[in-house]
């Protein structure tokens, strides 16, 4: 808990162990199908930032059931069968309530071995920061509900939230990293906050490195700005440092929250091409290294353009 990690692991043996953890929202897309592939993509993810394989899922579901017809649930039951399905998870049951807004997520359960469990600190000086997943799905689902989101920049986004972290785990393991979490609510810069907290080490992002969702930085100079994304700023500002160069658009996607975000790697400077090039040949063509892992400046993320 001390360190934010992102799921829990219990040891049953000195060969085995769960990895346990759950997510669930509200509604971020406008089709149910969809909304149902992304809370479950967003939910497994945890499991793969931990270096396990998630094996089975329980429904977790919020129905306003006078408001809604149950073909809603219905559909977006389905797309979560569908993402659970690619995962090769088992959907073993869940349980539902009436409330007065639609909810829906999963509890995962995954297995790993207990000595290869990967948490979001064990970095040092000199690794680079490989990320897999362009930034901007806050900001676009902003844009979306302000009714400026552009349909290519909407399929873009729906297509990466629903995109599992599988393959880019797989990947991964024939890597050594030293540490890795997924991007999610506290945005790039509150997750790599969390990969350096109390270890003396601090990151230097390469902005101009940073893989973004097409139209995203448009849409951030346009004011499309979510409510998260300010908390995000406003928690972490002790502890970053944003060149006078930074373009302010950058500056907002670098804090902007994502829902089943790409993984974030701390990789040994000497490997981290070789896993960008893996990640890019298995369906990351967006895999960067965006940045490195310093003692100077210690406990700071400075981010330059």
């Amino acid at each position: 808990m001390e360190k934010a990690d992102d799921a829990g692991v219990y040891r049953i043996s000195d060969e085995l162990a769960l990895v346990q953890t759950l997510d669930f929202f509200t509604p971020i897309v406008d089709d149910p199908f969809d909304f149902g592939q992304v809370a479950a993509a967003n939910a497994l993810s945890d499991v793969y930032a931990m270096g396990g394989r998630p094996l089975t899922a329980l429904n977790i579901v919020c129905f306003p059931s006078g408001k809604m017809p149950l073909d809603i649930l219905h559909r977006v039951m389905l797309g979560a069968l569908e993402k659970l399905r690619e995962a090769e998870v088992t959907l073993v049951g869940g349980h539902s309530i009436d409330d007065a807004e639609l909810k829906f997520g999963l509890a995962v359960t995954g297995l790993i071995h207990p000595d290869h469990i990967l948490t979001n600190q064990g970095a040092v000086a000199g690794d680079r920061l490989v990320l897999t997943k362009p930034l901007g799905t806050g900001i676009v689902n902003t844009a979306l509900k302000g009714g400026m989101a552009s349909a290519i920049a909407v399929r873009e986004t729906i297509s990466l939230m629903a995109m599992l972290n599988r393959r880019a785990a797989e990947v991964m393991a024939r890597f050594p990293v030293h540490a890795v979490t997924d991007v999610t609510g506290f945005g790039l810069i509150g997750h790599a906050a969390e990969m350096v907290q109390g270890t003396g080490l601090g990151i230097r992002f390469y902005g101009d490195r940073i893989p973004l969702i097409v139209e995203a930085a448009d849409y951030a100079e346009y004011g499309m700005i979510p409510g998260g994304l300010h908390r995000n700023r406003k928690f972490w500002q002790s502890v970053v440092d944003i060149a006078p160069s930074v373009p302010r658009w950058l500056d907002d996607l670098v804090h902007d929250p994502q829902t089943s975000g790409g993984l974030l790697l701390a990789c040994p400077a000497g490997d981290a091409d070789a896993l960008v090039a893996a990640l890019q040949k298995q369906d990351h063509p967006w895999a960067r290294i965006v940045g490195e892992f310093t003692t100077d400046p210690h406990g700071i993320l400075h981010v330059s353009y």
